[in-house]
């Protein structure tokens, strides 16, 4: 009998056997709602608030629909029009929305450790969802990038995964190493200029490179991630075009990395700066297949949670 899971604001320390439930309980939503065609009622009578300090479209909206194909009640609370923008403590906003009787809350934030801090202040049993908090997690992203592979490549102990970008400003970048540690990943590599890379001692199991060409020889998934400039401080890097050279996915560099090397991107992609046109279109593309399965991934853990 397994513990159903109360919230989920990280991947890191999560039991292999929960995220490979989460993974298998998102094929069987899918097929339940006939790949978003069906509306299905598991959460009738449920109500479910997305609570966003930072910009989303694809996150929100993915959530946004997850919930409702479950048939559950779905408020978007507009946080410039909050009283947050009028100086409300944060945890003050909690205790309101807690006392209208929600069942979950879907948080990102840009100060990491929000979504714990929300759980620990919590006075109901409200649920807790973290839909990225700073640099530092995005489970659900984590769980749909696992998810994707697992489609095309179901056998982690033989993948060599790179990963490719700014890693260092990365909370994808991050639930992606524990999911796939914790799926059993042969080898995963980190790649980006020094500057962008993390410290080697949050990552003791990843090797680190700074050459492209080196790290994603022999590949069997490629996932690229975009320079977030917005989290950046004083750090100088190369123009757009002399990075592209450096760290872009082209078809030249797809070729060296394992024959069907699968490409990925959590979005959103600046075509032509960390991947060219022609690969993020091309047939080893699966970014569409990455959007898609976000729905089903979060439907799952909605359903974990939530389901009566």
């Amino acid at each position: 009998m397994f513990s159903r899971l109360r919230h989920l604001t990280t991947l890191e320390n999560l039991p292999r056997e929960c995220i490979e439930r989460l993974l298998d309980r998102a094929i069987t939503m899918r097929d339940a709602c006939a790949h978003g065609t069906r509306k299905l009622d598991l959460l009738n009578g449920r109500t479910i608030l997305n609570l966003f300090f930072e910009p989303s479209t694809r996150t929100r909206t993915s959530f946004e629909l997850a919930a409702r194909r479950l048939g559950a009640d779905v408020i978007n609370f507009d946080i410039g029009f909050s009283s947050t923008a009028k100086g409300e403590e944060l945890f003050d906003t909690l205790h309101t929305l807690e006392a209208m009787h929600l069942d979950a809350i879907i948080v990102r934030h840009k100060v990491s450790g929000t979504p714990d801090e929300l759980v620990r202040h919590a006075m109901s049993g409200v649920s807790v969802i973290n839909a990225g908090d700073g640099n530092r997690a995005h489970p659900t992203q984590g769980l749909l990038d696992a998810l994707t592979i697992r489609q095309h490549r179901p056998d982690f102990s033989a993948l060599t995964v790179v990963i490719c970008g700014d890693v260092k400003h990365s909370r994808v970048a991050r639930s992606d190493v524990h999911a796939f540690t914790r799926l059993g990943a042969k080898e995963i590599r980190l790649c980006g200029p020094a500057p962008l890379m993390p410290d080697q001692q949050e990552f003791p199991d990843c090797k680190f490179y700074n050459n492209f060409d080196q790290a994603i020889e022999g590949a069997d998934v490629a996932i690229m991630l975009r320079l977030q400039k917005e989290r950046m401080s004083s750090i100088e890097l190369p123009d757009e075009a002399a990075y592209f050279r450096e760290y872009g996915l082209d078809s030249r560099r797809l070729a060296m990395a394992a024959r069907g090397c699968l490409v990925m991107h959590p979005g959103p992609i600046n075509r032509g700066i960390e991947i060219a046109p022609e690969v993020a279109d091309g047939p080893q593309s699966r970014i569409l297949e990455q959007v898609g399965n976000g729905v089903f991934v979060r439907m799952a853990v909605l359903g974990e949670m939530l389901a009566r």
